[in-house]
Parts: structure tokens; C-alpha cells; sequence
């Protein structure tokens, strides 16, 4: 029987599919490394009327994650479009849900990082990545942004930040990534599967 890859689960909530294309990009640089695997999953949306139901299974795109998801993956990229500079509410109502996680330790030492898109340049796309690094650090996580070695981030003229990757999707929320955009996701998610593979546990270690 063969052992399944470790996962990097890529997480994420997407209104206009900005957000969700950023997760493919991400889950492709964690492709690109030998040994693991990309697990792309959402959330559904929360409504303010408690009798609003979703089905059990999107009608598109990533299935709904579950805790067990979580619970087994080898690093986590939290990815959100920004709403009023925090994360959107329906990934912070899942992330609201992991306390038997968090009591269990069970994501302590794993590498974690976020991603992001706004509608404009300047439309909270460090504090949004912010916000969903604060969930991570209170799980033990180890937090890892893009590296200035990535020249993008020097030469960008829309997303990308040292906190994480990001997108400018215009006022329409239209606009695709661009080349830049586009290379930042990829190397984010090839340096958490990387991370992923050299902080796996070694035999005899917590699990």
C-alpha cells in the first residue's frame, strides 16, 4: 500500500474567484516540489439570517474544508479578499471553529502563510494579512511571508507584499493576476511546501 504525500492545505474564501485563482497559483508552486501535495479548499459564506442554508457541496470550484483537513495537513496558506482591512467572515467564522485544534496543539510547528486581494493598491492588503496571521501565531504556527530574494516584490507595480502574496483586482474585482502577482503566489507556495518538507516530524517525534 502506498503512503499518501504530505499536504500543504491552501484555505480560502473568494467572492469574484480573484482570491480563488491566487490559491491555484499557490497550490502550482507547491506542486512544483517533489514529495507533497496541494489540498485547495473553501468555505461557504455565512449569512445574517441564521435560517440561510448552503449545500453541503458547492455548486463550483474547492469542496468545503473540514477540521480534519486541518488537523492532517503539513503547512496551511490562509487565503481571504480583505473586508474593511480584516479577513472576510466567512473564513474567520471557520477559523472561529478550530479550538479543539488549538487545545490539542495540533498545528504547532507547521509552517503557515496568507494571501490576499483588494479591489484598489492601497485597500488593506497588509492588514488583512495581518488579521490572518494572528490565528496562526495563537496556533503555534510558524509563520513564513516571501522573501526580498523574491525580485518581484521590488519590481511590482500592483500586489505583493513581504507579508504574504496579494492581487490588485481593480474596482470591478476583474483584473487578473499579473505576471508579478502571478510569480509571488507561485514562489509562496513553493517556499511553504518546502518549509513543509524539512519541518516534517521525524519518526518517534509528536505527531
Amino acid at each position: 500500500m502506498s503512503v499518501p504525500l504530505p499536504y500543504v492545505l491552501i484555505l480560502y474564501y473568494s467572492r469574484h474567484g480573484a482570491t480563488r485563482a491566487m490559491a491555484e497559483r499557490l497550490a502550482a508552486g507547491v506542486e512544483s516540489c517533489r514529495g507533497i501535495e496541494a489540498r485547495l479548499r473553501t468555505v461557504p459564506p455565512v449569512s445574517p439570517t441564521c435560517e440561510a442554508v448552503d449545500p453541503e457541496i458547492p455548486a463550483e470550484g474547492a469542496v468545503y474544508a473540514s477540521l480534519d483537513d486541518l488537523r492532517h495537513c503539513a503547512a496551511l496558506a490562509l487565503g481571504s479578499p480583505t473586508r474593511f482591512g480584516n479577513m472576510a467572515a466567512p473564513l474567520k467564522h471557520f477559523v472561529d471553529s478550530t479550538s479543539e485544534l488549538w487545545l490539542g496543539g495540533t498545528l504547532v510547528d507547521k509552517p503557515a502563510t496568507a494571501f490576499t486581494s483588494t479591489s484598489s493598491l492601497h485597500g488593506g492588503q497588509e492588514t488583512t494579512l495581518i488579521s490572518m496571521l494572528l490565528p496562526l501565531l495563537h496556533h503555534g504556527m510558524v509563520y513564513a511571508g516571501l522573501p526580498y530574494s523574491e525580485i518581484e516584490l521590488m519590481e511590482t507595480r500592483a500586489g505583493g507584499t513581504p507579508y504574504g502574496a496579494s492581487h490588485v483586482a481593480g474596482k470591478r474585482s476583474d483584473r487578473p493576476l499579473d505576471d508579478q502577482e502571478r510569480q509571488l503566489a507561485f514562489a509562496q507556495g513553493k517556499r511553504l511546501a518546502r518549509l513543509a518538507l524539512a519541518l516534517a516530524h521525524r519518526p518517534g517525534e509528536r505527531s
